[in-house]
């Protein structure tokens, strides 16, 4: 069943994003056109004014004029969701990403000799077209279509500076790497499509060439840089506050886009960190006012609609923990479902900020109680500890019941990386290198961290540090997703005590 979009402001603003992308693309391309066309030649040799040195420092500049293709190529495979672009539309990404450089390494027809013909144009534009086939390899087989949102939001201009060097030095390595195919590549082509001319002046050529090349590369970088600052600036999904949605029912435009828009869609993701924001900062307190209402309705919607990405994620965590064996196929079908469940790491990340700092704030904002008369605050609590319980298991942290008196980072026992024995609490993500193990342990600390929030606090976990009252804070009736409930009382009993590690 098709979900309706959400209407409003919302929408409104992410239209605006991709308005920016476009008018960005076309305001690079009009400045690349009228640069060209000032230092075009008049003929050959000649420059209009210009000598012909100023010739080859704009040319790294004639990539911008292709980027309105490129601009395509991004926007159709960028998305906050790590599920791989459909092949059609990859196909159609990479033909954009080798046309954006054969248009642009070939517009440098002035480096070739005067004597040079057609094919040797044509072998100068193979070498772009090799150069966006690089950079369109890279591009997918880092996925780099995906959206990193940034950890603190800072202004645009910001962000975009900030991306300079890192996309300078991703632009150097490609472009080295694409000179050098291109020119093994060429070795194959008939001699009439090679560069002719003495020996220092090939040096000389290929010199300007991979100086364009790498120009061009670092256009296609920046393209892809402001792509992604764009789409993760952050969208308030609020109506302005001296209209009368403002005063009747602030929330609808945030509670609409949860509960109604595209799982893991930008429109999503977006609605996540603007939620995440509020909760956390305190610059426009009248929303987070509008949470505690009397009725409890709102205050339940939110925390439902952020406990469900994390009670899914504990479910995968556990369904690849439940099946997990010594034998090698096994292992990697269970290594794969733990892939599949971190693949939704930066939501479960908001929502857990979001419900901690909900809680937290709950004692001093919560004028009607709903956030304990409606049960939130112990499924909050239960979530967040089964949720860690459910990621330490994965790194190998023993989660079986200890005594009382043995609580403590001292007696922590860590499970050996090396067996596969079923059921031995045998850390799969620790037998993998690199991002796995990385996700882990920054969705573990985020877990800890908004646990000690809450904890800090709330005086009542302090005063009341007893297994029997603790259990008011873990929900009832239910058992937990991954754990048993005197886990989760002892490892609240940790955090009261700052013991938790």
């Amino acid at each position: 069943m098709d979900r309706a979009p959400p209407r409003g402001a919302p929408r409104d603003a992410v239209g605006q994003r991709w308005l920016a992308v476009f008018a960005f693309q076309a305001a690079l391309s009009a400045v690349a056109s009228a640069l060209h066309l000032a230092a075009a030649p008049r003929r050959r040799h000649q420059l209009l004014g210009a000598p012909r040195g100023l010739l080859l420092a704009l040319h790294p500049f004639l990539s911008c004029a292709a980027t309105g293709l490129l601009a395509l190529a991004l926007l159709l495979t960028a998305s906050p969701h790590p599920r791989q672009p459909p092949l059609p539309r990859r196909a159609l990404a990479a033909s954009l990403l080798a046309a954006a450089g054969a248009l642009c390494v070939g517009a440098a027809v002035s480096l070739l000799p005067e004597d040079a013909g057609w094919a040797a144009v044509a072998g100068l534009a193979f070498r772009g077209a090799v150069l966006g086939a690089v950079f369109a390899a890279h591009y997918f087989g880092r996925r780099r279509w995906l959206l990193q949102f940034p950890v603190v939001q800072r202004p645009l201009f910001y962000g975009l500076k900030m991306g300079l060097l890192p996309s300078g030095k991703r632009a150097l390595k490609v472009s080295l790497q694409a000179f050098c195919l291109s020119i093994v590549l060429t070795l194959f082509l008939p001699r009439q499509f090679r560069i002719g001319g003495s020996i220092g002046s090939q040096i000389l050529t290929q010199i300007s060439i991979f100086i364009m090349t790498a120009g061009v590369s670092f256009c296609l970088e920046i393209s892809h840089h402001f792509v992604q600052v764009v789409h993760t600036r952050r969208c308030s999904f609020a109506p302005p506050q001296s209209t009368a949605a403002a005063e009747t029912n602030p929330t609808e435009f945030i509670l609409e886009t949860l509960e109604q828009s595209d799982p893991r869609s930008l429109m999503q993701y977006l609605a996540y960190q603007d939620l995440c924001m509020v909760s956390e900062c305190n610059l426009e307190p009248w929303r987070r006012g509008a949470f505690f209402e009397e009725s409890g309705e709102t205050y339940k919607r939110i925390v439902t609609a952020c406990l469900r990405p994390l009670e899914e994620f504990t479910s995968k965590i556990a369904e690849a923990l439940e099946g997990f064996g010594s034998d090698k196929p096994e292992l990697i079908s269970q290594q794969s479902k733990l892939f599949g469940a971190f693949d939704d790491s930066q939501i479960c990340t908001w929502c857990a900020r979001t419900l901690s700092g909900l809680t937290a704030r709950s004692r001093q904002e919560d004028r009607y109680g709903v956030a304990q008369l409606t049960g939130c605050n112990a499924a909050v609590m239960s979530t967040l500890l089964s949720a860690l319980v459910a990621i330490e298991a994965c790194l190998g942290k023993k989660t079986n019941p200890q005594p009382v008196n043995s609580l403590g980072p001292e007696s922590i026992r860590w499970a050996n990386f090396s067996t596969g024995r079923k059921g031995t609490g045998t850390a799969i993500a620790g037998t993998q290198r690199g991002g796995l193990q990385k996700k882990a342990y920054v969705v573990a600390d985020v877990l800890r961290t908004s646990i000690y929030q809450i904890v800090s606090f709330v005086d009542d976990l302090r005063a009341n540090a007893k297994p029997s009252s603790l259990e008011n804070w873990i929900s009832e009736g239910r058992k937990p997703i991954y754990g048993s409930q005197a886990v989760l009382v002892q490892k609240l009993i940790l955090f009261i005590e700052y013991c938790a590690v």
